[in-house]
């Protein structure tokens, strides 16, 4: 019988520090920070200490271990701070066990590793990359624990080993951003693409989506440059540099996420060009930072993917722990914002 744990601190720190993520709370504002983090398993350099097993009379919560990849965007953030705070919203029914990987996969891996060994009932994660999963979750499978894969997926052959993927379709993002490209530079120009972390399906499929759009209906406009900002500001911002120093003439830029648009125009800025004039930007996310940048004309478009999926993840998880089935793609429900919708969405932005 597996042991039900309790996430330590959680409870007592989240309660009073963590506000409503996501528009879909019903209660306070999220908050403008990074959330501090609050890991009980599977930190950067050493693993935590195994908490202690709770009282018996907790034997009947849902009990999650969720692997975070970090903190690498204000995407990132909003996902956590909803996670975090849904669970610390209903701790007569949820315990939440959440890990902090700092953008790398072995700690993931770490992390899932002691969920099993603490006997959770469900594990849920976003994967860092698509590939080198297929150990820790065969291993989640053989100690008949569920595997939520969240907001991205892995690698095929993997299929068969978790239970469902809760997620965006990147594919239909990326070619919606190279529709607001196409129509921003009226079919004709050349594109830089900053791409997200190597291996991360977000950016496999972005760029499936991006690149197979822009070729089927656009065929005089070329992307000329891609590389990757790992999606981080700052080097996104230095990847826009070089890119700028190499080519004479881009008329748009199509990055990954919003961090990396941002960075791009920071990068624009400098170089002494007009972001959103000179040179058109569009990002992928909906973080508030892309709205208001759009408000400021420095900013041309963006495909939202919605951070707020505690609600979806902690129901699909209770039915999993129930023995139902689930499908195995739960879809999120995504939009597409242009400077005209800027001003009017902006308030409804809260990550």
């Amino acid at each position: 019988m597996k042991k039900k744990l309790l996430a330590l601190t959680l409870v007592a720190a989240l309660g009073s520090t963590l506000l409503a993520g996501c528009a879909v709370q019903p209660a306070p504002a999220a908050p403008a920070a990074a959330p501090a983090e609050t890991s009980e398993a599977a930190p950067a350099e050493e693993p935590a200490a195994e908490p202690a097993a709770p009282a018996a009379s907790a034997n009947d919560k849902l009990v999650v271990g969720f692997a975070q990849i970090g903190q690498e965007s204000g995407w990132r953030d909003g996902e956590t701070n909803d996670i975090q705070w849904y669970a610390a919203q209903n701790t007569d029914t949820i315990d939440l066990i959440f890990a902090d990987a700092q953008q790398k996969q072995e700690n993931q891996i770490k992390a899932i590793r002691n969920f099993i060994e603490m006997g959770v009932d469900v594990i849920a994660f976003p994967p860092v990359v698509e590939t080198g999963w297929e150990a820790v979750l065969t291993e989640c499978q053989e100690a008949g624990i569920p595997v939520i894969l969240v907001d991205r997926g892995v690698d095929e052959s993997c299929a068969d080993l978790y239970a469902t993927q809760i997620s965006s379709d990147f594919i239909w993002e990326g070619a919606q951003a190279a529709d607001i490209v196409g129509d921003l530079l009226e079919g004709k120009g050349k594109v830089v693409e900053l791409e997200g972390t190597v291996g991360a399906s977000a950016a496999n499929e972005r760029k499936e989506g991006f690149d197979n759009e822009i070729a089927e209906k656009y065929p005089d406009i070329e992307i000329i440059a891609s590389q990757t900002g790992d999606f981080t500001r700052a080097l996104g911002k230095e990847v826009m540099e070089s890119f700028l120093k190499s080519y004479d003439e881009i008329d748009a830029v199509f990055a990954h996420n919003d961090d990396m648009a941002l960075g791009a125009i920071e990068a624009i800025k400098e170089a002494g060009k007009k972001p959103g004039v000179d040179i058109k930007i569009v990002g992928c996310d909906g973080v508030k930072g892309a709205f208001e940048a759009m408000v400021a004309g420095e900013m041309n478009g963006t495909v939202e993917c919605n951070p707020c999926l505690a609600e979806q993840v902690f129901d699909t998880a209770a039915k999993l722990k129930a023995g139902e089935t689930v499908d195995k793609w739960i879809v999120s429900n995504d939009g597409v914002f242009t400077q005209a919708d800027a001003e009017a969405e902006l308030p409804n932005r809260t990550y």
